[in-house]
């Protein structure tokens, strides 16, 4: 339920609307950055419904209360009906800037972090990604340098300048990656570990949520109402590929769900081209198709040696290839009335 109140509504008004909602055991949650107010009525109303729409939209300083169909509310375009932005150490998320998140898929050692994030930041990157812990299909594989990985992001933050965007895969460890990380990266196969999304919902750090190999759209939502639901509001959406019987790339892209989330979602919404394809052949031509389908940026791979890479080489662009790439992004962007961050300067 969703109760919209009229414009200029007075504080006592909102307050008392909010403190019905309470009373009647549940929780009201007020979108910020609306002119109009907008308060989101959360737990299970079922058989009270029509007696609590009755009740609100009687009350003073309320225009209408509509009820929202879907099991997801915070997220949905119903609850806050215009784009949500915000900003990351000064780098706005959502908007006509797109964002631009590039670097290694595992922190491997400084000087390969280090020469990694220079090349990203001089291309253009406005956020640098980068692996510390890393979830592997195989228990052999390499699992990620741990805090080790977090230092050297770090590092190459106070180099280059760029926000970190990190993956925590466990809730004990959300504290310690939040003492590194601006940006807390749900990996697709933690998107529905419950326990962690509301960890990171607790910590207020923004948060990056892949969509799982094998979930629908309505399920990713539902994995952003327990991040925002424990007050934290500000999440991008990213499709990362998902599972279909094609298996031509590692997973299949599903460009749909960029125009389908922008439609039922106000969050902003970003694009995986590495994971989705699985090769750094076929990267770029897919990272065209998300922004021109809407997406508000990307998040790639890139690797200064990636046969050398000790996960995920062959879908990591090298530095060159993502410059290239870079450039013919910016004509794409501009043909849809967007922008593409131009080339930075070494710091």
């Amino acid at each position: 339920m969703v109760i919209i109140m009229e414009t200029g509504a007075a504080p006592e008004d909102i307050s008392a609307v909010t403190d019905a909602i309470t009373l009647e055991g549940l929780t009201p949650f007020e979108n910020p950055g609306v002119e109009r107010k907008v308060i989101a009525v959360l737990g299970v109303i079922d058989a009270q419904k029509i007696r609590l729409m009755d009740k609100f939209q009687n009350m003073p300083g309320v225009e209408r209360v509509t009820l929202i169909s879907d099991p997801y509310k915070l997220p949905s375009r119903q609850c806050h009906p215009k784009d949500s932005t915000f900003e990351v150490c000064g780098v706005p998320i959502g908007g006509p800037l797109l964002t631009i998140i590039a670097g290694p898929c595992s922190i491997e050692s400084k000087e390969q972090a280090l020469e990694t994030a220079h090349a990203v930041k001089a291309a253009g990157a406005t956020l640098l990604r980068g692996g510390a812990f890393k979830p592997r299909s195989s228990p052999y594989a390499f699992q990620g340098l741990g805090e080790e990985g977090l230092r050297i992001l770090a590092e190459c933050r106070e180099a280059t300048g760029l926000p970190i965007v990190t993956e925590v895969v466990d809730p004990h460890d959300v504290g310690i990656v939040c003492q590194y990380a601006d940006v807390l990266q749900i990996g697709a196969r933690n998107m529905q570990n419950y326990r962690l999304l509301q960890r990171v919902g607790q910590s207020r750090t923004p948060v990056l949520l892949k969509r799982g190999m094998g979930v629908r759209i309505r399920e990713m939502l539902m994995a952003a109402e327990y991040i925002m639901v424990e007050g934290n509001h500000q999440v991008i959406l990213c499709e990362r590929g998902i599972i279909t019987f094609e298996d031509s790339t590692r997973f299949t892209t599903d460009i749909n769900a960029i125009p389908v989330l922008k439609h039922l979602s106000h969050l902003p919404v970003v694009l995986d081209p590495s994971h989705a394809t699985g090769s750094a052949r076929y990267v770029g031509p897919v990272a065209k198709a998300g922004i021109a389908a809407g997406a508000d940026g990307l998040i790639m791979e890139v690797h200064p040696q990636p046969g050398e890479a000790l996960s995920d080489g062959p879908q990591s662009l090298k530095p060159e290839a993502f410059a290239q790439l870079m450039g013919e992004l910016r004509r794409v962007a501009a043909a849809v009335d967007r922008v593409c961050p131009p080339d930075q300067p070494a710091r």
